[in-house]
This record gives C-alpha cells, structure tokens and sequence, in this order.
C-alpha cells in the first residue's frame, strides 16, 4: 500500500488569506451581514474559471471581491486564520505562512495596524491550539501604486520576525499583467533590510521573461507560482543556482487555464531539474482544492514517488522560513514517513 500524503509532514507556504476560507464559512459570513452570492459561490461551486485573457480575470476577481467583502469584523478575520490553520493541520502541514494584504480589511477594523495585529495574535493563538505553527506574509497588490506597497513593507518590516504568529515574508500578487515589476523594488528592499524574505508572485499568468523580471528587481528568495519558467531551461538553472523556491500550486493552474489538465502542469520537468519546490493550494475557495489535493496529484496525475513526494514536502520546508529548529524536527519526521 501506498504510505499516505495527508500523513506526510511538509509545510504550505502559498495560501491567500481570504482565498483560503472554507465555502461554509464565506457561505454563514454573507448570511451574518445580509449579503447576496453569486451562483457560482453557491450551487455552482467551485467555480468554472480562466484568467488567461482580461475577461476571464475579471470574472476571478469579481468573484474573489464579493468573498472578500464578506470578511466584515475582527471576529470574522479571526475565524479565517483559525479554519486555515485547522485544515492544515487535518492535511499533515506543520508550517503554514499565510499570505494577506491588511488594506483590504483596514475599514472594518481601524486601519492597517489593527488588521494585521489581529491576524497576528490569531496565528499565535491558533499555533498553540491545533499543531500547525502559522506564520504570516504581507502582501502588496501589483493594481495598487508603488508607494502604497512601500507603506506595507514599512508596516511588516514592524512586524519581523522567525517564529509563529510573526510576518515572515513580503509579496506581491494579483494580475501579473498589470503594473511594471520594476516599480515595486524599492518595497522589496525595504522589506529586506527588515530581514523578510521575497515572495513576489512571478511565471504563471506571463511566461520567462516575468520570472527574469522578479529575479533583478525583487531578489526573490522564493517565487509564487514560477511554474512557467519551466519553458526555459537555461532559467532553471538559474533559479537552482539562485537557490529560489518555487511555490507550484497546480490546480491553480488548471482553474486559471494555464494548463488544460492537471497532468500537464510541468511538475516532474521541474522536480527533474533541481529547483525548490514547495506545492501550495493558493486559493481554495474558488479552485475547490486543498494543500493535500496538490500532493495526491503529484502523486497520480505525474506519478512520483514516495521518494519523490517526501522531496516536495523536504522542499517546503527548507523554502519556508520556520525556525531552524523546526525544520530540523519536521525534516526528521519526513524521513520517518519514508522509513515507515
């Protein structure tokens, strides 16, 4: 018999805030504040989705604004970071680094302080009660200017630190096709000199030359996504040699219409070549799946190895930034998955 993936310690290092909220939850907080959903948040759920051209992406973010102004009061916040963190830990993650932009909770709450303070002080708590130690990314938004990315690294930067219940990383998401990479250096440098690592998204939209983009001007220590780099070898090596992780998160690939199939997400490419590899679920909410999901693909779809998986989930690990005490320990159990 196969060893289980959902017993296999790793880490899940590419979550989005609200995107990781259970349909339940986004489902009771519309009722809680007498909001309305679209069918395809309700009995069409998940949601049939492409994002390669500008129309199908509007209809991506529509459907993730409507989710996210459902998020309306502390106790709502609360309750996300606490369900992500219990879901991971039912799914064999010990390290989560959830990703969330406090502008967009900012007038519910007080501003950007209290919002992030509260997710904060969840993770810390949520850490203690369910055996997965969440730790937290800030993330600017590339449809925003320049200047308000630098506001978030400054108020992340206040934040640092290299345990749970602490900002750990400095991203930057949405439309990769909007906005110039270039124009958000200088918040990466910020966060930098805080000692937080660079998460930008980069390579899955937009091919190569985005991820070549990320590599001058963010200095990325891990790439959300980066699964279109494998159309070019000689930049895989260059990530190998860079020692990037990449954060493969395929079902959202498949959602967005990257890729037609899981199957064809370049997985083994990208395992075969060397390069980090962390599998995340990016946004269960709309894609329909977890972290665990994205291990069984790898799994049946690409037909890895139990060596194999134990490598993404050793991935992971090293990629995230958990106390070097916690990665040994989780490292440990992975080998004990493999001798079991």
């Amino acid at each position: 018999m196969p060893r289980s993936v959902q017993a296999l310690p790793k880490a899940h290092l590419h979550l989005h805030f609200t995107g990781s909220m259970r349909i339940t939850t986004l489902r009771e907080l519309a009722d809680k504040h007498g909001l309305r959903l679209p069918a395809a948040l309700l009995a069409d759920w998940p949601p049939r989705l492409r994002a390669t051209d500008e129309r199908g992406w509007f209809r991506f973010q529509r459907l993730y604004d409507t989710a996210r102004a459902c998020v309306r009061d502390e106790s709502d916040m609360r309750r996300i970071v606490r369900e992500a963190a219990e879901d991971d830990a039912i799914e064999g993650s010990r390290w989560l680094e959830i990703q969330v932009d406090p502008t967009s909770y900012a007038p519910f709450v007080g501003g950007i302080t209290p919002a992030i303070e509260i997710v904060l002080d969840e993770a810390r708590s949520a850490t203690r009660e369910t055996g997965t130690q969440v730790a937290v990314i800030v993330a600017a938004s590339r449809t925003r200017h320049p200047l308000d990315a630098r506001t978030l690294a400054r108020l992340a930067g206040q934040y640092a630190g290299d345990q749970a219940g602490t900002v750990v990383g400095f991203g930057l998401s949405n439309d990769e096709r909007r906005g110039d990479t270039a124009d958000f250096e200088r918040a990466f440098q910020i966060a930098a000199r805080a000692g937080l690592a660079s998460v930008p998204h980069a390579g899955e939209l937009l091919g190569p030359e985005h991820v070549r983009d990320a590599l001058t001007h963010l200095e990325p220590d891990r790439l959300g996504h980066g699964v279109r780099a494998a159309e070019e070898p000689a930049l895989l090596r260059t990530l190998v040699q860079r020692g990037v992780t990449l954060e493969v998160c395929p079902s959202s690939n498949v959602a967005l219409g990257v890729y037609d199939d899981l199957a064809d997400v370049p997985l083994r490419q990208l395992v075969e070549s060397g390069v980090g590899i962390a599998l995340g679920a990016d946004d269960p909410l709309l894609f329909g799946s977890r972290l665990l999901a994205q291990y069984e693909s790898a799994r049946h779809d690409h037909g890895l190895s139990d060596e194999q998986l134990a490598e993404l989930a050793r991935g992971s690990i090293r990629g995230s930034r958990a106390p070097e005490s916690t990665k040994a320990a989780v490292l440990a159990e992975i080998e004990d998955w493999i001798a079991s």
